[in-house]
């Protein structure tokens, strides 16, 4: 089960090592739920990513209670740790929430700039766009 997302947050500050960095980050993805393998399916996966991801957001609820409910994978131990990130940084959100929300200022934030290849580096924009595609029309969707 991943940590909320403010944990993770405060780990990666405590951790300078970048060894150990990476191998929290791999360690995120090995704790990210599993993706049921229907959902592993062309209209979830991320384009844009040198490794294979896919990302299903899907809305629970109702009206204002609706929340955010995302499920992810990749076939790359580094990349499902990005992945991770992710689900934790919006599950549980609104749509509207989630729309708002900037994901590549957590990646910013958690310093993974110049320890990631551009190439990882454009799968995480990648990520990031999709979810934030996904939250508008959830969001505009009521």
């Amino acid at each position: 089960m991943l940590p909320p997302i403010d944990t993770i947050i405060e780990n990666f500050e405590i951790v300078e090592d970048d060894d150990m960095r990476l191998e929290y980050l791999i360690e995120l993805g090995r704790a990210l739920p599993p993706m049921p393998e229907p959902l592993r399916n062309e209209a979830n996966r991320v384009h844009g990513c040198e490794s294979q991801v896919w990302i299903d957001t899907a809305a629970e609820g109702a009206g204002p209670e609706r929340r955010l409910k995302l499920q992810g994978f990749s076939d790359s131990f580094i990349v499902r740790g990005f992945v991770a990130l992710m689900v934790a940084l919006y599950t549980g959100k609104t749509p509207r929430e989630a729309a708002e929300t900037d994901g590549l200022d957590l990646f910013r934030q958690l310093r993974f700039g110049s320890h990631v290849t551009s190439k990882r580096s454009n799968g995480v924009r990648a990520m990031a766009e999709r979810i934030h595609q996904d939250a508008t029309r959830l969001a505009a969707a009521g």
